[in-house]
């Protein structure tokens, strides 16, 4: 064989594969009517993503100003707003949300058309104690408890925080977050 080939290995070795005399998985490709693989297809893979939320749908609400709103409904139906611009009544929402999802919940809307919004929402759960600062975080493990305020390792704990979390067994993770006063929106899982 030359120095100077006339047809580049990689199509020869390709087209060699291709016409292979033994039939093997890859000795002729699929035909245009989808013959399947060798080995199948799959029909799913990997663990699916868990839902971020409950509920989406939409809300006619052209009195509400801005393009994005974010709020959390508590058990008793009052609305507690994170973001939104100027100070209209954001019941339509909510409303639409209540249709599909009863309180408590955290939504998020944004604005589609002029009186269209697309509302996202999920279930919370939301407990009353006295504690500083606005985020919390009780580890309890084989190794001990862990409490963090606002980032900050502290010792201590919160009684209510514990019993939630003993609750659901001996080890556990707790997040809170301060919604108004002493209202808290609470993340418990068992480790």
């Amino acid at each position: 064989m030359g120095f100077f080939r006339r047809e580049p290995i990689h199509k020869r070795l390709g087209r060699d594969l291709m016409n292979a005399e033994a039939g093997g998985f890859l000795a002729e490709p699929p035909n245009v009517m989808g013959k399947p693989a060798f080995l199948g297809e799959p029909g799913f893979h990997g663990v699916s993503r868990p839902r971020r939320w409950d509920v989406i749908t939409t809300a006619t609400a052209p009195e509400v100003k801005g393009n994005e709103v974010k709020f959390a409904a508590l058990p008793d139906g009052t609305l507690i707003v994170d973001e939104e611009t100027g100070e209209e009544n954001l019941g339509a929402i909510a409303d639409a949300v209540e249709q599909q999802l009863q309180p408590p919940y955290r939504a998020h809307g944004v604005r589609q058309t002029e009186s269209l919004w697309v509302v996202s929402a999920s279930r919370i759960d939301v407990a009353r104690f006295e504690a500083q600062g606005d985020k919390l975080e009780l580890t309890e493990t084989d190794e001990g408890k862990t409490f963090l305020v606002d980032g900050n390792r502290e010792f201590g704990s919160v009684p209510e925080l514990e019993k939630l979390g003993e609750a659901t067994g001996d080890r556990y993770a707790i997040e809170a977050e301060r919604l108004d006063a002493d209202l808290w929106e609470v993340r418990v899982a068992a480790l």
